[in-house]
């Protein structure tokens, strides 16, 4: 829960007051490498803090999976449409490897948000996401499969060592063949 609280103060400092009524709020889970935390078409009911591991988010598109983008540890997560218009989602989240996390409902959540503390966090932490989400949307429009992989290769290395290489050509959105090939392009460079 330590590792927890230092994220949010990340953001947002944290009255011990608060806190107490914040961490009270989640419960502790381990996820096993490759185990949903979300199925497509459920109701996602959780927030969540993953506190260690690698997930996952993807949807099946003609039985196949392509995956959207990653969460790293530590951060929090949801499936952010589904969590907040109580919709079946139409995304997957997926433990890439064995994880630990922190969850709280959706009713919890929202009697947290009348701490100001807990109300400036969630409000920073998602316009974080915002601008990441518009970030891959601009780069998904905008660079060639091998260009973003040179980004991720020179701002996320430590992620693409952690990825396996058929989820990483998903999200880049070619074969696995075709990441061969670029990968032996810049391991020669």
């Amino acid at each position: 829960m330590k590792s927890f609280r230092n994220f949010v103060e990340k953001y947002q400092l944290i009255p011990n007051k608060d806190w107490e009524r914040i961490s009270n709020s989640f419960r502790r889970r381990e996820i096993l490498k490759n185990e949903l935390i979300l199925k497509e078409g459920k109701i996602c009911r959780h927030l969540y803090f993953l506190e260690s591991g690698l997930l996952r988010y993807f949807i099946l598109k003609d039985g196949i999976e392509v995956t959207k983008f990653f969460t790293i540890a530590p951060y929090c997560f949801t499936s952010q449409a589904s969590f907040n218009t109580k919709i079946p989602s139409k995304e997957n989240i997926q433990a890439i490897e064995e994880s630990v996390i922190w969850e709280t409902t959706y009713e919890e959540n929202y009697r947290l948000l009348e701490l100001k503390s807990w109300n400036l966090f969630a409000r920073k932490i998602t316009q974080e996401v915002q601008f990441f989400t518009e970030e891959i949307l601009e780069e998904l429009q905008s660079e060639t499969a091998e260009n973003r992989y040179i980004k991720m290769l020179n701002n996320q290395g430590e992620l693409i060592q952690r990825l396996p290489q058929k989820i990483l050509a998903s999200y880049l959105g070619i074969a696995p063949q075709s990441l061969s090939r670029i990968r032996r392009k810049y391991s020669k460079s």
